[in-house]
């Protein structure tokens, strides 16, 4: 009897390798992007339009790591970096002498703005340049669909992929 619990499907496998290097290759091409016009890293985006949008009374870090689209791992030194930058501040929570609370400031707001062009061309490059508009709308509800079944057993949904700008 041969056990099937490790065997996966040809075409599962490909889909995945497939998922997992485009999404690789799309962040690399914008990163060389960003890095080219003289702007920050990506995850430096995604921590800032988080932390912009939780408005003036700021973000915990925490909550901050459960909407970013990065690993909890290396939070505190990357938002050291966006501090030291002066895109964002620290301050003690109101309601936790312990608890810190990040907030952005106004030149974090506009680095956050002046990164998002940028960031759109390459997204428009690699998907909207490639795609027509019907296969994006399918690959944006199997993608959705995908993360559904991530977070059902109870994990935060964070950020949402139609939700970057």
């Amino acid at each position: 009897m041969t056990d099937t619990v490790f065997d996966v499907a040809a075409d599962t496998q490909r889909a995945w390798t497939g998922l997992v290097s485009a999404s690789r290759r799309m962040q690399d091409r914008i990163e060389a992007r960003l890095k080219a016009e003289g702007l920050p890293p990506l995850g430096w985006y995604d921590a800032l339009l988080q932390i912009e949008r939780a408005g003036p009374d700021g973000l915990r870090p925490l909550a901050l790591t459960r909407r970013l689209l990065l690993p909890q791992y290396g939070i505190s030194r990357l938002l050291d970096r966006i501090e030291n930058a002066g895109l964002v501040e620290r301050r003690r929570a109101p309601d936790d002498a312990r608890g810190q609370i990040v907030a952005i400031t106004e030149a974090g707001a506009a680095m956050r703005a002046r990164m998002w062009p940028v960031y759109a061309a390459e997204m428009r490059a690699g998907i909207e340049d490639r795609l027509t508009a019907q296969q994006i709308a399918t690959l944006a509800g199997l993608l959705a669909r995908l993360h559904g079944a991530e977070t059902e057993d109870g994990g935060d949904k964070g950020a949402q992929a139609s939700d970057i700008s």
